[in-house]
């Protein structure tokens, strides 16, 4: 019994993970983060890593969420010379406990970002997670924090909370997008944060207090959400002017990429389709899902005909000003191409603009859809998101899973996701380009329409490429598993 007993002790013991974010799904979403963080804890606990979640107390949360919760208590919480109250609520979701933090005062508005003082909300909001911790009776093991609205938290952790219950707690801080990182002037430093003058250092770079820069200081590890993008950031063209702190910091940065729920999304089951398919029966299924977006959308139906699909915001991070660049070239061979999402007036413009002139071929839709956004998953044949910049991107993983095959640029997530396809060992899931520049993108789309008109063979075993890749959240789980344990 004694030796049974010492190899148990020897093993590792697992993690007690707490989930920072500012935004998780079935809650509130705003953009990619709110997808992590609604699939990568539940699949943690499938891991084995009892992980909970922590986010703010939005109105923006479905009343039927609202009304489920179930109240905690309360606390105050310090934030220079405020002390601002701060209710716990808690509610249990497919298995995973989720914890919100409520002030009316700075969460109880419409929207969650975009407000002149999001500084001092999430500022507040960092501090708490840490303040509520001893009220929850949950001591985590790590706190995974993720963008600069708990870049925070690493930072007061460190100044405020080491000599107690807190002191072997350990930080990951990810960056989603380092676009976004909470820059703000030299005085919040001490009146809003509350630092020491000795310790304000760790929030200040280039001239302002920018909370990304002091969770990636303070962390003991960061991550990103794809390894490619982690190398970019510490180039000046990529980081947005934190190059010199990452740089500095390289021994602790390293990238996993994402993953999909891949039970949300799957053309067996999605309910938005109109004919449900898997690898063997794609070609039947993608046919009959064309035929009726279509006739939805008022566009001629070939089954013959090429149709390309954007799902995206419209933006020039996005790659819009390669496609309108060179959109008549096009818009002139044989194929139909269907835009769906909303963002810059100006290229939601252009291309309303050329929705004139190629009727019978383009349909711009200015608005977002998570049915119209399946539908075209499944009816379109090319699916094109040629990023400027992509941390991670998980549309091109969705279409992959719906068999439409991937046109992307070899940057961020997006090279890491699509491989190109090589006619010799029949490896690679869709077509690549290099350059941020208009005309390799449109070669890159001859590629693939010149394979899908010419090379059906081939065509064939590009989709079932793509159908059977792992875009599952295990294999990422199992790498933050990993460096929990490695911390």
């Amino acid at each position: 019994m004694a030796n049974k007993k010492t190899k148990k002790s020897m093993q590792p013991q697992e993690k007690k993970v707490l989930f920072a974010t500012s935004e998780a799904l079935p809650y509130v979403k705003s953009g990619g983060l709110g997808d992590v963080a609604g699939a990568l804890p539940k699949a943690l606990m499938a891991n084995g890593v009892e992980t909970r979640v922590i986010l703010p107390l939005y109105s923006d949360i479905p009343a039927n969420f609202h009304n489920t919760m179930k109240y905690v208590g309360y606390t105050f919480v310090p934030l220079g010379w405020r002390r601002q109250y701060c209710g716990i609520f808690e509610q249990k979701y497919n298995g995973v406990t989720y914890y919100f933090i409520d002030n009316e005062y700075y969460f109880k508005r419409k929207g969650i970002y975009g407000h002149n003082d999001d500084g001092e909300r999430f500022a507040f909001f960092s501090r708490a997670v840490l303040e509520v911790l001893p009220l929850l009776g949950f001591i985590p093991d790590v706190i995974h924090c993720n963008d600069w609205h708990t870049g925070l938290v690493p930072v007061f952790l460190d100044v405020f909370y080491r000599d107690g219950e807190l002191r072997n707690t350990k930080t990951v801080f990810t960056i989603h997008n380092i676009e976004f990182q909470g820059k703000y002037d030299n005085f919040v430093a001490g009146d809003l944060l509350g630092l020491p003058e000795d310790r304000r250092s760790l929030v200040e770079y280039a001239g302002c207090v920018n909370y990304m820069k002091g969770g990636i200081e303070c962390a003991n590890a960061v991550t990103t959400v794809s390894p490619t993008y982690a190398g970019e950031i510490m180039d000046p063209y990529y980081s947005y002017g934190l190059e010199g702190i990452l740089q500095a910091r390289s021994y602790k940065l390293s990238g996993i990429i994402n993953g999909i729920d891949t039970v949300l999304f799957n053309p067996q089951t999605d309910g938005a389709l109109f004919a449900h398919y898997d690898k063997d029966t794609v070609f039947d299924g993608k046919r009959k899902n064309k035929e009726e977006v279509c006739k939805m959308i008022n566009l001629s139906f070939n089954p013959d005909r090429p149709l390309i699909a954007m799902v995206s915001r419209l933006t020039t991070q996005k790659g819009l000003d390669l496609l309108t660049a060179v959109a008549e070239e096009l818009l002139a061979a044989d194929i139909q191409l269907v835009i769906l999402g909303t963002g810059d007036w100006k290229h939601e413009t252009v291309l309303k603009s050329l929705e004139k002139t190629y009727g019978n071929k383009l349909r711009v839709i200015i608005h977002f859809s998570p049915d119209m956004a399946s539908k075209l998953y499944a009816a379109s044949d090319i699916f094109l998101m040629p990023s400027k910049f992509e941390p991670c991107g998980l549309s091109q993983m969705i279409a992959m899973r719906y068999g439409s095959i991937p046109v992307v640029r070899e940057t961020g997530g997006l090279k890491d996701s699509v491989k190109p396809f090589n006619k010799e060992s029949g490896e690679g899931q869709g077509y690549t380009f290099y350059s941020y520049n208009a005309h390799d993108m449109l070669d890159a789309l001859w590629r693939a329409i010149g394979d899908y008109f010419y090379d059906r063979d081939n065509w064939a075993k590009l989709i079932n490429n793509a159908m059977t890749a792992d875009f599952s959240w295990q294999r990422s789980a199992l790498e933050y598993k990993a460096l929990y344990q490695k911390i």
